[in-house]
């Protein structure tokens, strides 16, 4: 009932802008047949509009929902397995693929042979290690933009936004797109290596618009500055997204994701990982770069298979969900 007075009371004295007038106070004055419906009306759009995600895929308005997501995969051989070990046995509930990676075609024929794992991609535009290469799917011929001299893709996210055009991208990410699919993929969802795609307004656009095109979620947080400028309500947003910094891997990991796990709050977030082995394979590929390193990957997979991780989110009562479950309850229904 507070919550029905206190939006009257905005809609009744919006105009004079000095005070706020119980709604109470005014029904003697007003007459209470023509105020009735205009105000149930206005509070019904008003609670339409506050329907939490949560809400909208079927659970209580208090329920703590995470997505567990392993990042990267089709970087490497040790990725791939990593990963989908911590699938199968551990707390991670989703990943997303790296098409124009080397190891890709390894990954879509595991992802092809468990049609109801939740993969998604990790759409890419990037390619960061120092010996490790790789470049765009679409002719490189097509997309002069988007590759550097040696017709590799922009080591960094800052050169792609500075050179590569809007069509451009779209050619790569549409071609990325398809040979996903046409490897047998069932693509759960999208989002950015390195966060490429999130930054530019033209590039963001884009990536909603492909992922309302193919009726796949598109991974978007609250947190993204101007948001509402490019989504309607038919957008999924979700609440949060935690990854680990140079800082947290310094402090420990378990340390880290233990914190997020007991400090989740009602929503839906996703804390975004990536495991590998740190082995010869996964050290070749991030020679000199510790931050992601092998070390890294290897204390990621450790956290999310371990027996610790399934304790923490069952006494946090935190429910794990996927990107299928999103994208089939809200977009393919």
């Amino acid at each position: 009932m507070w919550y029905y007075h206190f939006v009257l009371a905005i809609r009744v004295s919006g105009e004079n802008g000095r005070r706020v007038v119980p709604f109470l106070s005014l029904t003697s004055k007003l007459n209470m047949k023509k105020l009735l419906l205009p105000a149930l009306i206005f509070i019904t759009s008003i609670t339409c509009a506050q329907t939490t995600l949560q809400e909208k895929l079927g659970y209580p308005k208090n329920t703590k929902l995470l997505i567990i997501h392993g990042d990267d995969l089709g970087v490497s051989h040790s990725e791939n397995k990593a990963t989908t070990v911590a699938m199968e046995t551990g707390s991670v509930s989703s990943a997303s693929i790296m098409v124009p990676t080397p190891w890709f075609p390894e990954i879509a024929a595991w992802a092809s042979a468990h049609p109801k794992a939740d993969f998604g991609l990790h759409l890419t535009l990037t390619s960061e290690w120092k010996y490790y290469k790789w470049g765009p799917v679409a002719a490189k011929e097509k997309v002069p933009g988007i590759v550097n001299r040696s017709g590799f893709l922009f080591e960094s996210a800052d050169s792609v936004q500075k050179s590569g055009s809007v069509a451009e991208v779209e050619t790569e990410l549409r071609a990325q797109i398809e040979r996903a699919k046409a490897f047998g993929i069932d693509v759960t969802h999208l989002d950015s290596h390195m966060g490429t795609l999130f930054f530019k307004p033209e590039y963001l656009e884009l990536l909603i618009k492909l992922g309302r095109e193919y009726k796949v979620p598109v991974l978007l947080a609250r947190l993204l500055p101007n948001l509402d400028k490019y989504i309607t309500d038919k957008d999924v947003v979700i609440d949060n997204i935690y990854i680990a910094n140079p800082p947290d891997f310094k402090n420990g990991m378990e340390k880290f994701y233990t914190g997020i796990i007991q400090s989740l709050q009602p929503g839906v977030s996703e804390i975004i990982l990536h495991a590998a082995y740190d082995d010869s394979e996964m050290q070749g590929v991030t020679v000199d770069h510790p931050d992601y390193g092998a070390a890294w990957r290897q204390a990621d997979f450790n956290f999310f298979s371990s027996a610790t991780c399934k304790k923490l989110l069952q006494e946090n009562n935190i429910r794990v969900i996927t990107w299928r479950e999103i994208r089939d309850k809200l977009l393919r229904q």
